[in-house]
C-alpha cells in the first residue's frame, strides 16, 4: 500500500519531534544531576521553543526568514540570561537541545531562502556560539558541540540548497524541450493551412478565368484554412519557436495503436480504449505524447506491471486520456514515477489550456490522467 504524503510528513514530524523531546530530557536529566534541582529549567524551556519553531518550520515547509530569526532570537535570550544572573550558577548556553533546534532551522533557511537572508542567518552562527562561549565560565566541550551541530547544519543546508537548484534546472529544461516541441509542431500546423491556402489561391485564379461562380467556394475554404492556423497559434501564442530544426508531422489519432502495439511487444498487456475524434493536430499530437510517456514510465518504473489500460474519451468540450496500470507499490520514492518526463507533459498540457493528474490510484497502481479542452470553430 502505498502511504499518502501527508502521512510520511506526518511521521517525519512527530519522530524529530520525539528526537528533540529525548534530547531535552537527557540534558534535562544531566543538569540536574550534575548541577542540582531546578537548573535544568531555564534551558528546558529555551530549547522547547527553539524546536517547536523547528517543528513549524518542518510541518509548513514555508519560505519566511522569521522562524530562524526568532530562534536565534531565543538563544541570544538565553545566552543574556546566563549572563545576567550569576554565570556560575547557570549552563552554558545555547544548549545542545536547542543547537539541534537551531540547526534545523538554520538548514531550512539555508535551503529555501534567498542568498542574502541565508547569508546572514547562516553567519549568525558563529556569533551565538561565540557568545555562548563567553557568556559563562568557560565550557571547551559545549562549545565544540554546538560549533560542530551548526558546521553540519550550515553542511546540510548548502547540499540540499544545490540539490534542489539542480533539480529545478533540469525541470526547466524539460519544460523548455516540451515547449520547444510544441512549437516545432506548430510551425507544422501552420504551414500545413498556410500551404493549403496557397494552392487554394492557385486554383481560384484559374476557376475565376473559366466559372467564376465557383470562386466563392474557394475563398470560403481559404478561409477556413486561415482561422484555423490562426485558432492553432492562439493557443499557443508565447512558446518559444524553432524553424530551423522542424519535427516530423503530427501523429494522428491512428498513431496510438501503432504506439500501443509496439508497447505490447516489450512490456505488459495493453488494452486500448479509444473513439476516434475529430480535434486539433496540437490536441491529437499531446494525447500521443501523454500517452507515449505514461507507457514509458510503466516500462521504467513499474516492472511488476500486469496490465495497462488507456483510456481516451471524447466529451462535449473536451477530450480526456488516462492511462493506468496494476503494478504493486514499490519501496523507494513512489510518488515520484515518471521524473521530468512528466514535467514536461504538464507544460504541454497546461499550455493548451488543459490539466494533467498523476499519482497513485486508491486500489493499487498508478494513473496518468490528462484533460485537454477541444476549442470549437469560429464562426465565419
Amino acid at each position: 500500500m502505498i502511504v499518502p504524503e501527508r502521512w510520511a510528513r506526518g511521521a517525519c514530524v512527530t519522530a524529530v519531534g520525539a528526537a528533540f523531546l529525548t534530547a531535552i530530557a537527557m540534558q534535562a536529566l544531566a543538569i540536574a544531576q550534575s548541577w542540582g534541582a531546578w537548573y535544568w529549567v531555564p534551558g528546558s524551556l529555551s530549547a522547547v521553543a527553539v524546536c517547536l519553531l523547528a517543528l513549524l518550520t518542518l510541518l509548513g515547509r514555508g519560505r519566511s526568514p522569521w522562524p530562524a530569526i526568532s530562534g536565534l532570537g531565543v538563544a541570544a535570550l538565553a545566552i543574556l540570561v546566563t549572563r545576567l544572573a550569576d554565570p556560575r550558577e547557570l549552563p552554558a548556553e545555547p544548549s545542545p537541545a536547542m543547537a539541534l533546534g537551531l540547526a534545523m532551522l538554520v538548514g531550512s533557511a539555508l535551503r529555501v531562502l534567498p542568498p542574502v537572508q541565508a547569508g546572514a542567518i547562516a553567519g549568525a552562527g558563529p556569533v551565538v556560539v561565540a557568545a555562548g562561549h563567553l557568556a559563562t565560565k568557560p565550557s571547551s566541550g559545549i562549545t565544540a558541540l554546538t560549533g560542530m551541530i551548526w558546521l553540519a547544519a550550515v553542511g546540510a543546508g548548502l547540499s540540499l540548497r544545490l540539490l534542489d537548484a539542480r533539480a529545478s534546472a533540469t525541470a526547466e529544461r524539460a519544460r523548455q524541450a516540451e515547449r520547444l516541441e510544441l512549437a516545432r509542431e506548430l510551425h507544422d500546423v501552420v504551414a500545413h493551412h498556410i500551404t493549403g491556402m496557397v494552392i487554394q489561391a492557385q486554383g481560384a485564379q484559374v476557376v475565376a478565368r473559366r466559372n467564376p461562380e465557383q470562386v466563392t467556394e474557394y475563398l470560403s475554404e481559404m478561409e477556413a484554412a486561415g482561422t484555423d492556423a490562426l485558432a492553432a497559434m492562439r493557443r499557443v501564442v508565447g512558446l518559444l519557436r524553432d524553424e530551423a530544426d522542424v519535427a516530423p508531422a503530427s501523429p494522428g489519432p491512428e498513431g496510438l495503436g501503432e504506439l500501443v502495439e509496439r508497447f505490447r511487444r516489450q512490456g505488459p498487456a495493453v488494452r486500448l480504449n479509444m473513439r476516434d475524434g475529430d480535434w486539433p493536430p496540437e490536441v491529437t499530437s499531446t494525447v500521443y505524447r501523454v500517452v507515449q510517456e505514461a507507457l514509458t514510465n510503466v516500462l521504467r518504473h513499474a516492472p511488476k506491471a500486469g496490465s495497462v489500460v488507456v483510456t481516451v474519451e471524447q466529451g462535449p468540450q473536451d477530450v480526456t486520456v488516462e492511462v493506468t496500470d496494476d503494478a504493486p507499490a514499490a519501496p523507494g520514492r513512489p510518488h515520484h514515477r515518471g521524473g521530468y518526463g512528466l514535467i514536461g507533459m504538464r507544460e504541454r498540457v497546461e499550455t493548451l489550456g488543459g490539466s494533467l493528474r498523476a499519482g497513485p490510484r486508491p486500489d493499487g497502481g498508478w494513473s496518468v490522467r490528462a484533460t485537454l479542452p477541444v476549442p470549437t470553430r469560429e464562426p465565419r
